[in-house]
């Protein structure tokens, strides 16, 4: 059984890893879209440009000015023309700036040739990071099959010990959750009567609870729900999925992805983690929801399901916490 879990530990590793690769894929996507655009119209632009100076031309030829003409004969393309009367002293100052522009606008459409080339470029690399880490997990999953294959009277039997010790933190954590509600109402009701003895007629105030720790009632409602890799919704879960899923329910967007998820929030230390809060583990590579008492709600890995575990028993890949705010 060790050896399932650590291929389900490097495997939950793997796909995240393949979220991120495929969130950090879409901002890319965006940046292209941009890219594009901005080239579009610097294009736009220096056509606008070139169409004025060549006008231009035609009055500055007619215009009998013996070093224009020799700097119009003697020009291979429109390029070059620009190019010489850009140094030709006898330019006016309306040409000049009309030469500015095409100047400007070249420089644009270089930029954003650029700028379109580097992320193109990132973009590729990226779709062969997540390529590859798809590879790796269809062939960390094959091997996990047949692993849970080989022992799958053992895992009978441990999954029914599991379910049975799962209900009982259910039904505990269930107890405290009312229990806190209890006591948080008894204070709102404290406070509205402390406030209307002491100042009669004036508007009531009431301390707000803590903003986000609806989200573990709601992530327990899931409990014994099975992992699926990419899961977000009830009828299977990943753990970013989990925890994208269960704040969802109150409002709060966030990404499919255990890195992202990282860097939303504000981070919280180990003595101070309240309910609703995320917490990380393996480089970042998972996450789960602080239920308080020291326990957290997760989806662990192929092969298990939504389930309540001890914060301690993880302490050792334990990365750190985030509130949602």
């Amino acid at each position: 059984m060790a050896q399932v879990q650590q291929l389900g530990a490097s495997l939950e590793t793997a796909i995240a890893q393949y979220q991120y690769a495929s969130y950090r894929l879409q901002g890319i996507q965006h940046d292209l879209r941009e890219s594009k655009n901005e080239l579009r119209i610097a294009k736009q632009n220096l056509k606008a440009s070139q169409r004025i100076i060549a006008r231009r031309l035609v009055t500055l030829y007619h215009g009998d000015s013996q070093s224009t003409i020799e700097v119009i004969l003697g020009a291979r393309s429109l390029d070059d023309m620009i190019n010489r009367l850009d140094t030709e002293k006898s330019v006016a100052n309306q040409d000049t700036a009309v030469l500015k522009e095409v100047r400007v606008a070249r420089e644009e459409v270089s930029a954003s040739v650029t700028r379109l080339s580097h992320a193109r470029a990132l973009q590729q690399r990226i779709v062969d990071q997540r390529a590859s880490k798809r590879r790796e997990i269809e062939g960390k999953l094959a091997e996990q099959r047949a692993l849970l294959a080989s022992i799958k009277n053992q895992i009978a039997q441990l999954q029914a010990a599991e379910r049975a010790r799962q209900q009982r933190l259910e039904q505990e954590a269930a107890a405290r959750l009312a229990q806190q509600r209890a006591q948080e109402l008894q204070q709102q009701q404290d406070t509205i009567v402390g406030v209307t003895a002491q100042a009669p007629g004036q508007p009531t105030v009431v301390a707000p609870p803590s903003k986000y720790g609806g989200v573990v009632g709601i992530a327990m409602q899931e409990i014994g729900t099975p992992y699926v890799w990419g899961g977000s919704a009830p009828g299977g879960f990943d753990c970013s999925g989990l925890v994208m899923w269960a704040y969802a329910q109150v409002g709060v967007s966030l990404p499919h992805s255990s890195y992202a998820q990282w860097s939303y929030g504000v981070p919280v230390s180990v003595d101070e983690l309240q309910p609703g809060d995320l917490v990380f583990f393996d480089g970042l590579g998972h996450v789960g929801i602080y239920i308080g008492n020291g326990e957290f709600i997760e989806a662990p890995h192929t092969g298990a399901f939504v389930q309540i575990s001890s914060l301690a028993s993880r302490m050792g890949d334990y990365v750190g916490a985030r509130r949602i705010l």
